[in-house]
């Protein structure tokens, strides 16, 4: 069924990128509805042996099948390329997941609860200062400190960096762990914490859901505008 699901899909991309409307997809000016080539088995085999993991399934057969990143959901699924003899991931904050630590689990998530209540306890108000410059300065360190608790490397281990939505917004796929093959939301530049995107059902959403919905979605909305 893996293989199956993506029968098709690189025409319809394809067809998609023929259509008048096709810019009135929400990201499409930046990908241009453009797919790479596939992986060749060979090529897969040498990126995971890099990676020291094998990839999730669904991931895997689309990297076959349909193409090595390109046009998709957002601003487009970051492409994996070979440069200088390394296979890595290129994007707009592709480089934030540690790819030498993607055969670890991705751990449940949530930063420890008391220093995250202590930090917001902490937080700088504006009216407890003078001077705005000495405001500037205290709220300054206490993002510093705010930082390093929701944006530790640990929170990410196991996952890449597989799109981005614009404004630091980010998604990632899970590679290792009890969530590998999901896609999580990442607004922690707007102190959302990393979560798990549900569908309709609330189940968590897999990389094959993500890429076909939003499939589904540009096609209606690119005929709709006909």
């Amino acid at each position: 069924m893996t293989d199956q699901q993506w029968a098709g899909v690189r025409q319809r991309v394809e067809a998609l990128k023929a259509c008048p409307a096709s810019n009135d997809v929400f990201g499409a000016r930046g990908h241009r509805w453009v797919l790479e080539e596939p992986l060749s088995h060979a090529e897969l085999a040498e990126l995971e042996a890099q990676l020291k993991v094998t990839l999730p399934e669904e991931f895997r057969a689309f990297l076959l099948l349909v193409g090595a990143g390109g046009a998709g959901p957002a601003h487009g699924m970051f492409p994996v390329r070979r440069v200088q003899g390394r296979w890595r991931w290129e994007g707009d904050g592709a480089d934030i997941a540690d790819l030498s630590r993607l055969a670890e689990p991705f751990p449940e998530q949530g930063p420890n609860p008391e220093i995250v209540d202590t930090l917001l306890a902490e937080r700088p108000e504006e009216e407890d200062f003078d001077e705005i410059e000495e405001f500037d300065d205290a709220i300054e360190a206490w993002d510093g400190r705010w930082d390093a608790v929701m944006f530790a490397p640990d929170r990410t281990v196991g996952a890449i960096v597989i799109c981005h939505l614009g404004s630091a917004q980010r998604e990632w796929l899970i590679i290792s762990g009890s969530h590998r093959g999901t896609i999580w939301s990442d607004c922690r530049v707007d102190d959302v914490d990393l979560a798990p995107l549900l569908d309709h059902d609330g189940k968590p959403v897999t990389f094959a859901q993500w890429y076909l919905d939003w499939l589904r979605q540009a096609e209606r909305t690119a005929l709709e505008a006909i």
